[in-house]
């Protein structure tokens, strides 16, 4: 059974997912739904590495992540998870990493495809030109969070 959890973040509601195990997704919202919402410490936790990051306390987070996807997908993934706090990289940069140098726009629509905010950085992949480039929640919503970083 899924738990819900809603963090109200400097950029809008999020609304946090997990199952028994681990975090499942992590998106900004519009606004705070009423539903049922089952407590987890899996949630809890989420929340108050999130609330960390946002007061500039946390730089990396530590929660198990259950996120589906395609191999590919999991393999960009895993490559963004590891972009440290403050750094920006190119998609260019990315698909070198995973082998595949020419696969930058299938790792720009990987990247789009992340479902766990903030946690697995995709705000912190640019243009090889240094441009903010798509980005789910809007390129405002990847400046702030750049911004933030001092990536900018």
């Amino acid at each position: 059974m899924n738990s819900i959890a809603y963090y109200d973040s400097p950029l809008g509601w999020v609304k946090i997912q997990a199952s028994s195990d681990a975090v499942t997704s992590i998106v900004l919202c519009k606004e705070r739904k009423d539903e049922i919402c089952g407590k987890s410490p899996i949630l809890e936790e989420c929340v108050r590495q999130l609330d960390e990051y946002f007061k500039g306390s946390r730089t990396k987070f530590e929660l198990p992540i259950n996120q589906q996807g395609t191999a590919f997908q999991q393999s960009v993934w895993k490559v963004l998870a590891d972009i440290p706090h403050g750094v920006t990289v190119s998609y260019g940069d990315v698909a070198k990493k995973l082998g595949a140098p020419k696969s930058s726009r299938a790792v720009g629509a990987a990247s789009g495809k992340n479902k766990v905010w903030v946690v697995i950085p995709c705000h912190r992949v640019i243009g090889s030109n240094g441009s903010l480039t798509g980005y789910a929640g809007g390129l405002d919503c990847k400046k702030w969070l750049l911004e933030h970083e001092g990536a900018l």
